[in-house]
């Protein structure tokens, strides 16, 4: 079996692939110069008893390609070709190209001209590949060619069809073709088989769609290959065939990206659009606490969008139901009402859930957050947090005072032990933020290990500013809070007052399966906090 190739310049390209039946229609893949936004047809108004066809002042080259031997044969007629009639006798109705050289002719009609049907003015053919096929086998494969050959257009009727491809999905439309006749691809590359993907969903082969998938979903995943999966059309994403591969695509840079302080910033911020959503989408992104994702988030945005607006636009349409705002610092929400980042209308409504489940009771807030449609859920979910998140009451009167509850696990106790620590979000008092930390501290005077509990402020504070402070704890058997420890001090940034033995007890002790201060494996801890006028 043949193929006509029609060419600009010289085409020296050899398709190597086994020979394929084609029936007994002609297909004509016209590769353009500039893509095409739709599918184009040009309809050779040919009869079955006209011997001779041609293809009038394309202004290219002509070869003849036989798939068998893999031999080209070029005709260099730069104004018009003829093609002696295909073998009519075979009884199997089998089209068999004759490789014949053709002389230019001048003047006169033979055959039937191709008619552009909706060509854009702006577009050139560079080549056209002339396949003989089975319209009944492309048909009962693809939709899109069961409609074209037989609800009744007009090029259902014709033997001749030209599809117009932009000339860089040649490679895959023909894979694609291929593959209608053999079930098997011979293209091996990510990019390869994307691009054969793409074609399949464009042609609805639905059977190639899926074998691509199968394909890939088996090749290592990389961080390129996720990305060019990601970067698939939107209409190709939702697939039921290709819904595994993104989904294993985002899986691979999520857990990649897990940790993402062990990457380097600028890697991070190099991320695409659909990359980035995929990190912040996980529930198990390991971070300090959600104002860091914010942060990273406005840092990405800026990086990628120079306009305001256009920054806005993208948080609000494609970042802002990734971030749990419910897990915020009551002084970073604050602050975002102020901030131009989203919409006022926007942030004012995240806003304002976020402190509310900050205070309802926990069955109310499982409860808000059931309510919520599924893409929104999340944002009630916490994550793998490395500060640990707190309750927090604030006062204006009759002085600014706040009262911070603090809960640790048996677990993440007895994994401080020889030297550990561990840190809770930060929270707002008179405008700075303050912090409290968990300490295994070795008592220099008893020389035994014991629980120390400190307090510390983010940033260097009013010089003036004398902050009272008092700490409690739930203990066995009235389960309710009791004095432990109180002090008061000027705060600086980086300074950080406490006590070294909270319980006034040895480690062993606090941590025993016994200890009063564990509660259902949960250690209790309360902050008071008055700054002094």
């Amino acid at each position: 079996m043949r193929i006509r190739t029609a060419v600009l310049g010289s085409l020296t390209t050899t398709l190597s692939s086994p020979t394929v039946f084609f029936g007994s229609r002609s297909l004509v893949v016209a590769m353009l110069s500039v893509p095409v936004s739709s599918i184009g047809l040009e309809i050779a108004n040919a009869e079955e008893k006209t011997p001779k066809m041609r293809l009038m002042n394309l202004g290219y080259d002509i070869s003849v390609l036989d798939l068998a031997t893999s031999q080209v044969e070029f005709e260099l007629n730069k104004n018009s070709c003829e093609r002696n009639d295909e073998n009519h006798n075979n009884k199997h109705g089998e089209a068999t190209m004759v490789t014949t050289k053709h002389e230019s002719e001048s003047g006169g009609e033979v055959g039937t001209e191709y008619h552009s049907l909706g060509m854009a003015t702006n577009t050139s053919v560079l080549r056209a590949t002339e396949l003989h096929i089975s319209s009944l086998l492309l048909a009962a494969k693809s939709p899109f060619f069961h409609k074209m050959f037989s609800n009744g257009m007009l090029e259902s009727e014709q033997k001749h069809v030209t599809l117009q491809i932009d000339v860089s999905e040649e490679a895959a439309v023909m894979e694609l073709l291929k593959f209608m006749y053999s079930n098997s691809l011979t293209v091996t590359t990510t990019p390869a088989l994307l691009d054969v993907l793409m074609a399949a969903d464009k042609f609805e082969v639905a059977s190639c769609m899926k074998h691509c998938s199968h394909l890939l979903l088996n090749m290592p995943m990389t961080l390129d290959s996720a990305l060019l999966l990601l970067d698939l059309p939107s209409t190709l994403l939702i697939a039921d065939s290709v819904k595994p591969l993104t989904n294993a695509a985002k899986q691979f840079i999520a857990l990649r990206y897990k940790d993402i302080t062990k990457f380097p910033m600028s890697e991070v911020m190099a991320l695409p659009l659909l990359g980035f959503k995929a990190i912040l989408a996980s529930n198990d992104l390991m971070v300090p606490s959600e104002n860091i994702v914010y942060e990273a988030v406005l840092k990405w945005l800026r990086s990628h969008y120079s306009d305001v607006k256009e920054r806005s636009e993208i948080m609000d349409t494609h970042l802002a139901r990734f971030i749990r705002f419910p897990h915020m610092s009551s002084l970073r929400l604050k602050k975002i009402l102020t901030s131009d980042d989203f919409k006022p209308k926007i942030v004012s409504k995240l806003v304002v859930e976020a402190l509310l489940h900050k205070i309802e009771p926990r069955h109310h807030r499982y409860s808000s957050a059931t309510e919520q449609p599924t893409p929104l859920k999340d944002r009630f979910v916490k994550r793998d947090y490395t500060l640990r998140l707190i309750k927090i009451v604030e006062f204006k009167v009759p002085r600014q005072q706040c009262i911070v509850y603090l809960d640790l696990q048996r677990k993440e106790c007895a994994a401080m032990y020889p030297s550990g620590r561990v840190f809770s979000q930060p929270f707002d008092l008179g405008g700075q933020e303050f912090f409290l930390s968990g300490h295994c501290k070795l008592d220099q005077m008893n020389l035994f290990h014991c629980f120390g509990l400190f307090l510390g402020m983010q940033e260097k504070g009013p010089a003036n500013m004398i902050v009272d402070y008092e700490f409690s704890a739930r203990s066995k058997p009235t389960d309710e809070f009791a004095f432990k420890y109180k002090g008061n001090f000027k705060f600086d940034a980086g300074i950080g007052v406490g006590t070294t033995n909270l319980f006034s007890t040895s480690w062993d002790s606090f941590i025993a399966t016994d200890s009063p201060y564990f509660i259902n494996d949960v250690l209790h801890l309360r902050a008071q906090l008055t700054i002094r006028p």
